[in-house]
């Protein structure tokens, strides 16, 4: 079971990835059929301009791959937090990982890192593509830390559009489980 906020505000400054929760909420069926445990953790308080379809667009995409790429029984972080003045959303799972020979090619156009897997997890390689596109489209930065059988993390920069006045987390960062019992 995925527990997070699923309300997400209507204004133009919304607060950051607060569509985060209702993505995870969305996609947490994918996790429960791979047995995997979900923590989702929002601050309060950061918000950013931007188009929300299009950012929704970056936070499936980037939870998508974490639900592809990690083996079952696996963990995936989904994280939004304020730092200095950039909101931040992190994707963190415990997944196969990525060369270092890859790592470069990421957000190429069809680029895919294991050629054997994409036949079995579909898709044309253009996930990271597209998020890169968006984020840039945004003003906002994406990075990756990654090492293969030790999972990855995407975080995506943007820029805050007002002060982060409450960093209470959401759901009270309890992790919360796709297990099956």
């Amino acid at each position: 079971m995925l527990i997070c906020d699923a309300h997400a505000e209507a204004a133009s400054a919304f607060r950051a990835f607060a569509i985060a929760n209702s993505m995870a909420g969305q996609m947490r069926l994918l996790a429960e059929e791979k047995s995997l445990s979900m923590l989702c953790e929002v601050a309060r308080g950061t918000y950013v301009d931007g188009d929300r379809p299009w950012l929704k667009q970056v936070i499936v995409n980037l939870i998508d791959n974490a639900i592809k790429y990690t083996p079952e029984g696996g963990e995936i972080e989904i994280r939004v937090r304020p730092s200095q003045n950039t909101a931040v959303l992190e994707v963190v799972d415990s997944g196969v990982g990525i060369s270092a020979e890859s790592l470069p090619h990421l957000f190429e156009r069809f680029y895919r890192a294991d050629k054997a897997r994409s036949r079995n997890s579909g898709g044309a390689g253009l996930g990271l593509a597209i998020v890169k596109a968006i984020c840039s489209a945004h003003g906002a930065e994406i990075k990756i830390v990654s090492s293969e059988g030790r999972g990855s993390s995407f975080s995506v920069e943007l820029p805050l559009t007002a002060p982060a006045a409450d960093p209470q987390i959401l759901g009270g960062g309890v992790a919360v489980s796709g297990r099956r019992n």
